[in-house]
């Protein structure tokens, strides 16, 4: 079984799962890379990645920093941010182009990879993808304005414990599940993370993508997938019927044959 190793990449240190295509691998092997979801790891890019190197890819899934085992970053990072890491990565491997798949945070980075990084891409898989923002209703952004508004306030007059005492309760009580689970600069980068519009990105994507959502995953619901496959100039979307956010896990079956198909096929940007 192959062993999870260590890497570092512009000083941070990454672990990795590096899969080599099966013995009956043509002599270049097609090479893919898989990112993982917020707040999880490599591990459960893993089924899917040996489904794909047993069929002769070779799959590079390393953990993004802050994830797994791999070392968080100095300072709190954007999307922008863990997009230069994986072409640092991808350098670092001397590949230069490759297929990519990417689930939920994994995909919000590869629609950032697509728009300012083409050429090192020949196809997208994007699975439950985030980037496109929540539907806040109006009683939940005049909430946030009015919380900031006092927030600020107290800190002005240096009332800084009264300040710190508020944030933790609006914390605790509005934040989301993967924000109270961050800390430090991860809870940092999640909240840069999450605040980034990354429709202009899907606009800009120059890559054939497809994409797989679950019609009942709550995390990334269907219509932004749907709305997605509006914005990427060469998009389709695959829907599995009553599967969640990890749907390509729940069809792991019908993914690898899917995803297989469309990477051995001919498109305008290959």
């Amino acid at each position: 079984m192959t062993e999870i190793s260590f890497t570092t990449i512009n000083g941070i240190k990454t672990a990795e799962l590096i899969l080599p295509g099966s013995t009956n691998a043509p002599a270049n092997p097609r090479t893919i890379l898989m990112l993982h979801g917020w707040g999880v790891s490599l591990k459960l890019m893993q089924p899917l990645g040996e489904k794909l190197a047993a069929l002769g890819y070779m799959v590079y899934i390393p953990d993004m920093p802050g994830f797994g085992d791999s070392a968080p970053p100095a300072t709190a990072w954007g999307v922008p941010d863990y997009a230069k890491f994986i072409v640092a990565y991808l350098d670092a491997h001397q590949l230069n182009r490759v297929y990519l798949i990417g689930h939920s945070f994994g995909g919000r980075v590869g629609l950032v990879l697509g728009a300012d990084y083409p050429d090192r891409f020949v196809k997208f898989a994007l699975a439950d993808a985030a980037g496109v923002p929540e539907k806040k209703a109006p009683t939940t952004d005049l909430r946030l304005t009015t919380y900031k508004a006092v927030r600020d306030g107290l800190y002005k007059i240096g009332a800084t414990s009264l300040a710190d005492n508020l944030r933790t309760k609006y914390n605790a009580r509005y934040g989301s599940a993967d924000f109270q689970a961050a800390s430090g600069v991860m809870r940092e980068t999640f909240v840069k993370v999450v605040n980034e519009d990354l429709r202009p990105y899907a606009q800009r994507v120059k890559l054939s993508t497809l994409l797989f959502w679950g019609d009942k995953d709550e995390d990334t619901p269907l219509w932004m997938g749907q709305e997605l496959e509006k914005l990427i100039p060469d998009a389709g979307l695959i829907v599995y019927e009553g599967a969640g956010h990890y749907s390509y896990l729940e069809r792991l079956g019908e993914t690898v044959k899917t995803v297989d198909y469309f990477f051995k096929q001919e498109s305008k940007s290959s």
